[in-house]
C-alpha cells in the first residue's frame, strides 16, 4: 500500500543521525498529533533504545526547538486512510487535518476520530509499519 505522508522534519536527516548516533536501523513511520498536542514524525528502531527502552521515538517542534520523544504509543493508535486522486492513500495527521481530493475521497480526525467518504481502510502500526488493515468500508 503506497501511503503519502506529510512529514514535518526532513526524515532521511534523523534517520541518518540516530541511525549513526544509535547504531541501528531507523525508519520514519508517520506523522502524527502526539499527545501533547504537537504534530509529530514517529520513527522505529527494530530494538528497544538501551537507555529508555522504547522502540518508537517523535521529533516534533516545540517553536523553534526540535524535541524528541518516546512514541511506542502509536502501537495503540488507528489511522483511517482514503486514497487520494493518483491512488496514494492518505491519513488525517490531527484532529484539525482535514483533506479532500477530486475524487471525492475525504478524510478527518487524526487520531481523535475517523471521518472520512469514499471507500475508507483502518490501518494501525506495528514493527514500524502500516499493517494489519483492520476493517475495510466495502468488507463489511
Amino acid at each position: 500500500m503506497n501511503i503519502k505522508h506529510h512529514p514535518v522534519t526532513q526524515t532521511s536527516t534523523v534517520i541518518e543521525l540516530y541511525s549513526e548516533k544509535d547504531g541501528v536501523d531507523i525508519n520514519y513511520v508517520c506523522t502524527s498529533e502526539l499527545p501533547n498536542g504537537k504534530i509529530g514524525d514517529i520513527f522505529y528502531r527494530s530494538t528497544p533504545h538501551p537507555e529508555f527502552g522504547n522502540k518508537y521515538f517523535a521529533i516534533f517542534f516545540h517553536g523553534d526547538n526540535a524535541m524528541i520523544s518516546g512514541a511506542d504509543f502509536v502501537e495503540n493508535f488507528t489511522f483511517g486512510v482514503v486514497q487520494n486522486d493518483i491512488g496514494e492513500y492518505e491519513y488525517s495527521q490531527s484532529r484539525h487535518d482535514y483533506k479532500s481530493f477530486k475524487n471525492g475521497n475525504m478524510i478527518d480526525g487524526g487520531r481523535e476520530y475517523i471521518r472520512s467518504s469514499g471507500n475508507r481502510t483502518i490501518m494501525i502500526v506495528r514493527n514500524g509499519q502500516f499493517t494489519h488493515t483492520v476493517f475495510r468500508d466495502n468488507d463489511a
